[in-house]
């Protein structure tokens, strides 16, 4: 009995907050199209979410192409399809593997950070403070964050492919005696706009949805300083199980949309 009350119990909190979650993203829709709008704030968090991410987002696209062609290649000898390894590596990349990974590592450093930030804010009042004084936080803290992130996790995710692509091409060169150039023009020739419109538009859906948990966890933090930290780990355990989610919504969707 005490069973079934605990998962109802949970049950019914997670469809709350994921009501509440709901209701804080149409606050965010109601917020962005008014004034006064928040410029030169957006421009600095873009700034600091874009280059504070920067290298973590080279080393990984980097390692994720050493990594993923060495370990491809020798299944490939075995077929005597080597030759594909470009195409294979360059699609497997643009379309799923290099926008997800990203994805993750970035809910990692940036949703954790935005919900730390404004968690930390929220105890120690400084919201209570701006709101009090007549501003209007949630358009200052929030919407300008959740904008950051959807314009710049595209853009960081393009980054990372191209590193990504870059360091399958260097293996590549070191063990198949591949040239660069025809590398890259066998990477460019497999890739269509099929490929590149749905993941670019599924990045902007990643990025939308790091910043809007972020957000939502610190903005809604409690329980004191234990509560940041709780908003921080919840931010990037949300947002990863998020990301799959819209991942496998948007591949879904690019398959019906491409059969048809």
């Amino acid at each position: 009995m005490a069973k079934s009350t605990s998962i109802k119990t949970r049950s019914e909190s997670f469809f709350t907050e994921i009501g509440d979650m709901a209701l804080f993203s149409g606050r965010f829709f109601k917020e962005v199209f008014s004034q006064p709008f928040e410029f030169k704030e957006l421009l600095r968090q873009s700034y600091n979410i874009g280059n504070r991410s920067l290298l973590l987002v080279g080393v990984t696209g980097f390692i994720l192409g050493l990594v993923f062609t060495l370990q491809s290649r020798p299944t490939l000898m075995e077929f005597g399809a080597e030759s594909w390894m470009p195409s294979m590596v360059g699609i497997s990349i643009v379309r799923e593997i290099g926008p997800v990974i990203i994805a993750l590592i970035c809910a990692g450093r940036i949703g954790s950070g935005i919900g730390a930030e404004l968690g930390s804010m929220r105890v120690t009042e400084q919201i209570d403070a701006m709101e009090v004084s007549g501003n209007n936080p949630f358009k200052y803290l929030v919407v300008t964050r959740i904008l950051a992130t959807t314009l710049m996790l595209p853009l960081l995710i393009i980054m990372g492919d191209v590193i990504a692509l870059f360091g399958s091409a260097i293996i590549e060169n070191l063990k198949g005696h591949v040239s660069y150039m025809l590398y890259f023009n066998q990477v460019f020739d497999a890739l269509s706009f099929s490929d590149i419109i749905p993941a670019t538009v599924k990045s902007v859906f990643f990025g939308f949805a790091i910043g809007l948990v972020g957000c939502y966890k610190g903005y809604n933090c409690s329980k004191g300083t234990v509560g940041v930290g709780e908003a921080s780990n919840s931010a990037v355990v949300y947002t990863s199980m998020l990301l799959f989610v819209i991942d496998f919504i948007a591949v879904f969707v690019t398959d019906i949309f491409f059969e048809i």
